[in-house]
């Protein structure tokens, strides 16, 4: 099969930008904070950081801690990754943000230096992924969408400014952008010979056009006027591509064919 290609170096440093910008953020919180309801069901705060030093963990290869509480019973979790998101987390519910930072500190460290010991071609090999064999290189652009969408919950969550650094929300919203044909084509059902443009303000600001002359495609410019443009901010649009609680309708505006539009909208969520 065909992998994605991605570049090494400006992946590698959003990724230590970004864990650099979850060091940062965790040492502002105050225990309250960490104890705070996420937007994520059935999550805290400190949850949604521990969760994400789970992962780099068991990228790192440690052992997935073992736990006698039945996890797979609990609301939020519907399936097996789920379960394995829990164990993480039963095993960081015990012990203190400290500790929690400590272990962020330690793990993203060590995950850089594997990192930047890769070469370009060890990037390009193929893998497992959250999204089927790919590349390294996409396996590790989709950790940092992870990532950052976990710190813009973790500001959401708390009432915090959203990010603002290009360069973390940079390979994100790539991953986002290119998740737009099937939301439009297949989940909003647009039919053949639709025109849609969405227009991503702030952070990342870009123009994304997409046509359908048999099957939804992302075009560097479309034939003709658009049928619909939809107009958000690029957390705005993360958040709705998240499926998160904090998502909200009103942060689009809409020029062209209502109906097309909203149907767009209410079908704009994409997890993986």
């Amino acid at each position: 099969m065909t992998v994605t290609i991605v570049a090494k170096q400006p992946l590698v440093a959003a990724l230590a930008a970004e864990w650099a910008a979850l060091d940062e953020l965790g040492a502002t919180l105050t225990d309250d904070q960490w104890a705070a309801p996420s937007v994520l069901p059935g999550w805290t705060v400190k949850d949604v950081i521990a969760h994400v030093v789970g992962t780099e963990r068991l990228l790192s290869g440690d052992p997935i801690p073992s736990t006698d509480e039945a996890v797979a019973g609990l609301a939020h979790v519907h399936n097996p990754v789920g379960v394995l998101n829990e164990r993480w987390l039963t095993y960081y519910r015990k012990l203190p943000p400290v500790a929690v930072m400590n272990d962020l500190r330690t793990v993203t460290s060590a995950r850089l230096a594997v990192l930047e010991g890769l070469t370009q071609e060890q990037f390009n090999a193929e893998t497992a992924t959250p999204v089927g064999p790919e590349s390294y290189g996409r396996f590790m652009q989709i950790r940092d969408f992870d990532c950052w969408m976990h710190e813009l919950d973790v500001r959401d969550s708390l009432g915090l400014p959203a990010p603002t650094d290009p360069v973390t929300a940079t390979p994100a919203l790539t991953e986002l952008t290119n998740a737009l044909p099937f939301l439009v084509g297949k989940r909003a059902g647009a039919p053949q010979g639709s025109r849609i443009r969405f227009v991503l303000t702030g952070i990342g600001a870009q123009t994304v056009n997409i046509e359908i002359p048999d099957r939804a495609r992302i075009v560097s410019s479309l034939s003709d006027v658009p049928h619909v443009t939809l107009t958000t901010d690029t957390c705005e649009f993360a958040r709705h591509l998240g499926g998160r609680a904090s998502a909200n309708r009103d942060g689009f505006t809409l020029d062209g064919d209502p109906d097309l539009g909203w149907k767009i909208i209410a079908n704009l969520r994409f997890t993986m």
